[in-house]
């Protein structure tokens, strides 16, 4: 039996065309793709969801769920918005609520690697520890590194960080997302 390549989820960015955390959320999967993975991004105008639980999910929620359930790994990227992370984020990640009943539950199993990009050290601090605390509370695993992108420090390059950041997803993912044996991951 042959192991599908993992899937790994990004879920981030702004509405702002080529805003850094956005840039930076697309370079983790590409490096996710040069690693092997397959990779979806859930990005920008595409997290434009409805207020979580004002409505039942409609088809781009739907799709959002449906992928963060056959992942087998995620990374986040978030602007600093006042300290903490966007209402556009923190709604996108509410629907993981849906997965509540599931197997796997929330996103239990699944190692999440952060970003957080503000203009200042500070807010990218608080802005990551923010989402290390959501990701705790959905029973993933955050990784070890998380990546804080300060956008006024223009001299400052996040290849580095990202890269290992992405390697600590994959790394994840291998040992305990497709290699764990999940049936839906399985192809012959």
């Amino acid at each position: 039996m042959m192991m599908a390549k993992p899937l790994i989820v990004g879920v981030g960015g702004t509405t702002r065309n080529g805003s850094s955390s956005e840039r930076l959320l697309h370079q983790a999967l590409a490096a996710a793709q040069a690693a092997g993975a397959d990779t979806m991004a859930f990005s920008g105008e595409r997290l434009l969801f409805p207020i979580y639980g004002t409505n039942r999910p409609g088809a781009a929620e739907l799709e959002f769920i449906e992928a963060l359930r056959r992942s087998d790994g995620i990374v986040i990227a978030s602007p600093g918005y006042h300290g903490s992370l966007s209402g556009m984020v923190k709604n996108a990640l509410d629907y993981v609520e849906e997965l509540r009943s599931d197997v796997r539950p929330y996103l239990e199993g699944r190692a999440v690697g952060l970003i957080a990009a503000a203009a200042g050290w500070q807010a990218g601090g608080s802005t990551l520890q923010h989402l290390r605390s959501i990701v705790h509370a959905l029973r993933g695993w955050p990784t070890p590194l998380g990546v804080v992108a300060n956008s006024s420090d223009q001299g400052h390059d996040c290849g580095t960080q990202i890269g290992l950041m992405t390697g600590q997803v994959m790394g994840f993912a291998r040992a305990f997302g497709v290699a764990s044996g999940a049936p839906e991951r399985l192809c012959a």
